[in-house]
């Protein structure tokens, strides 16, 4: 196979690509979280109505991306890439057109999550095939990153074109940008050398999903990931509402800097590698579960520096969690490992939707303490599910010794 190689032109026309395809993506993917409680004001909606512009995204996207991945084993790598790319970025510079209609907003921005799925269910399969093994973590490490920079990108960025102008003006500039970004995406991507097509079989996908569900080690830890990324949302969703009240009552365009407390996902990812070759998975997992509930309890305290220590925390622990369950995922599947991680990212922003809007009802009830419980809930449900993953496992392994 001719791969692509680090140090090459070839190489960094890749690395280009993929930083703007994952920028891109969850730019758009993004954009309506800060802008949820001028949702609420312009359309006169609750605040866990508001945040189904966000949950019903991540819900299609979920469920599409267990459908492109398998349909670009058939058709093909970039063609479905770029084409989601050219999609999502025309729904979202579509999306102020649907006027005083939050029904409509809601529509376009669900139609943004089935498109944006073309992305990541595909770009992990084009990496594998493409690049070099020995190249292969700084592709990725590109990819992520664009990817991390992407989300707070979108959340600032839209948060401060809504305070300034209005959520109309927020969704066309990150619409218009993503166009950049898709074009730059289709110029400097390499087509595919080593795909090789194949029948697309519907039984087949069904068949392998249905035995990844019968591993009990593998549905915990899609309960972990469903819990993680759902508390994720839940608290980053909500705290703007918080901080834009009483009696904080911060401007839009400063609470818009709260999400680059995200970018601790980057300090977070680095320190855990480490952590991980001296401790273990488990161990770490543990650790970054006990480092994320600590940020939770520390949001119950009502105060702003409180506010940004306990999200601070929870994220660093959020995304050490998280790193290290979806490599798990890949130890335990037995075969079709990409399937399973796909299944696993399936969950991850099923509870996203779920979880998040889930949330608000306790909002509705207990404002920010009630959205602090239901994760305070998740989080020790993620303890009892990691416990059974691991017990889980060692069972499997004594079985398999006898």
């Amino acid at each position: 196979m001719d791969f692509i190689e680090k140090r090459t032109p070839a190489f960094n026309k890749v690395s280009i690509a993929f930083f703007a395809a994952g920028f891109n993506t969850f730019a758009i993917l993004y954009t309506a979280q800060p802008l949820m409680p001028e949702f609420s004001e312009v359309f006169n909606v609750t605040p866990a109505t508001s945040s189904l512009s966000l949950t019903l995204t991540t819900l299609a996207l979920a469920v599409s991306m267990l459908i492109f991945g398998s349909l670009s084993e058939a058709v093909g790598r970039k063609q479905i890439m770029v084409g989601s790319m050219f999609a999502a970025s025309l729904l979202c510079v579509l999306t102020p057109l649907s006027g005083e209609s939050f029904t409509m907003l809601l529509v376009l921005r669900t139609l943004q999550g089935v498109v944006l799925a073309g992305v990541p269910s595909i770009a992990m399969a084009y990496i594998n095939e493409e690049i070099h093994p020995r190249s292969m973590p700084l592709m990725m490490g590109l990819y992520i990153s664009g990817n991390s920079l992407g989300a707070v990108f979108g959340r600032v960025f839209s948060g401060l074109m809504g305070d300034v102008f209005n959520w109309q003006i927020a969704f066309l500039s990150i619409g218009l940008i993503s166009v950049v970004a898709t074009i730059i995406f289709w110029k400097l991507l390499t087509p595919s050398q080593n795909f090789r097509a194949q029948k697309l079989s519907a039984g087949s996908l069904f068949g392998t999903l249905i035995d990844h569900m019968k591993n009990p080690v593998l549905v915990s830890l899609f309960g972990v990931g469903f819990l993680l990324m759902g508390m994720n949302i839940a608290l980053f969703s909500y705290v703007t509402f918080v901080l834009l009240g009483e009696p904080f009552g911060i401007n839009q365009s400063i609470v818009s800097w709260v999400f680059l407390i995200l970018l601790i996902g980057t300090v977070s990812s680095t320190v855990n590698g480490s952590l991980v070759a001296r401790l273990g998975q488990e161990k770490v997992l543990y650790l970054g579960l006990s480092i994320l509930t600590t940020g939770i309890l520390i949001l119950f305290i009502p105060s702003v520096i409180t506010i940004i220590l306990g999200l601070s925390l929870f994220t660093y622990g959020f995304f050490a969690s998280h790193s290290v369950v979806s490599g798990l995922v890949g130890r335990n599947a037995e075969e079709n490992k990409a399937q399973a991680s796909s299944l696993y990212l399936f969950f991850y922003y099923v509870g996203a939707s779920l979880l998040g809007t889930f949330a608000g009802l306790f909002w509705a009830s207990y404002y920010w303490p009630g959205v602090v419980f239901v994760n305070l809930v998740a989080a020790l449900l993620c303890f009892v599910l990691v416990t059974l993953a691991i017990r889980l496992k060692s069972k499997q392994t004594a079985s398999g010794l006898k």
